[in-house]
């Protein structure tokens, strides 16, 4: 526009005042506003260097809840109870090598992103999938466990024998509510009967203990551990056939959410995953699963 200004002095001078007020205003139709820039409030870890992580003390054996110290529980924030577990073991690496005092916060699992995202707490460490709904809302880590998806019947069941999904048609199923396992792996079931999602992974197991369903869908991690718990289950692993769940990397991939834009915290926990392999997440899984309490 400003080519028209040599038409008349004073109209390049009306041109140049509105040019400036153009400036301090919002960009033009069609132009890209700035990115935000994000800026940790009084409470992050940024600034206090405690790392407030939520996970539900319920997810053995990512987390779980104890009544002492044992095996490096951790207390839970205002709390007399402890957590420990998978997560905690990792969020404890996280923080003696940034230097930073862990804080634990028991939330529902629904409620943990809403925490993320408002900056209650600085993260989730809670067995969270690296989804692509959840990652519209939040950013991750890379992953700090890859678990696959199993299925968890009783060994004396109708289902015990099958060797694929194919065989699981018709059968009365659950998982936990708002997982890959219940969105996405229980539809793949032909003819199944889906029971109402289960709020813990706790009420997921006791529906199949009680014989309320045939099978439950979970990942490896949980189904090891709730065969410790209950011996009359069988995990059925289809893991490397053609007969198996079909899922993205981002629905086994577990990670750490951080409030969106948080990129030094995402750094910050990438520089210790970057030195551990999966065979380091592994190793520490099983020591997990090894001192899980049996009711966790």
């Amino acid at each position: 526009m400003r080519r028209f200004a040599v038409i008349v002095l004073a109209l390049a001078m009306v041109f140049a005042l509105c040019a400036c007020g153009a400036n301090s205003a919002a960009p033009a139709a069609g132009t890209a506003a700035p990115a935000a820039t994000f800026t940790p409030d009084a409470n992050s870890v940024l600034n206090t260097k405690v790392l407030r992580v939520g996970m539900e003390c319920a997810y053995a054996p990512y987390n779980w809840t104890q009544n002492d110290d044992s095996n490096g529980a951790v207390p839970i924030y205002q709390s007399s109870s402890y957590a420990n577990g998978y997560d905690v073991m990792m969020a404890k690496k996280i923080c003696e090598a940034n230097g930073w005092t862990l804080e634990v916060h028991q939330l529902d699992w629904n409620s943990i992103p809403v925490a993320v995202q408002s900056g209650d707490i600085d993260c989730g460490i809670c067995g969270q999938s690296i989804k692509p709904d959840r990652l519209a809302a939040m950013d991750f880590s890379d992953p700090y466990y890859y678990a696959s998806i199993v299925t968890l019947v009783k060994a004396d069941g109708k289902y015990a024998s099958a060797t694929g999904i194919s065989g699981l048609a018709g059968a009365t199923c659950t998982s936990q509510i708002s997982t890959v396992w219940y969105d996405t792996c229980l539809p793949q079931l032909k003819n199944a009967n889906i029971l109402a999602a289960q709020d813990t992974t706790g009420n997921m197991l006791i529906a199949l203990e009680s014989g309320a369903c045939d099978l439950v869908c979970t990942d490896l991690p949980t189904a090891m551990a709730a065969c410790v718990a209950y011996p009359d289950f069988k995990m059925l692993d289809f893991t490397g056939t053609s007969d198996n769940y079909a899922v993205d990397a981002g629905d086994i991939n577990i990670g750490i959410s951080i409030m969106k834009g948080n990129s030094e915290l995402v750094g910050d926990c990438n520089s210790v995953l970057s030195g551990m392999t999966a065979d380091d997440f592994s190793a520490i899984m099983k020591s997990a699963i090894a001192i899980q309490p049996l009711n966790a």
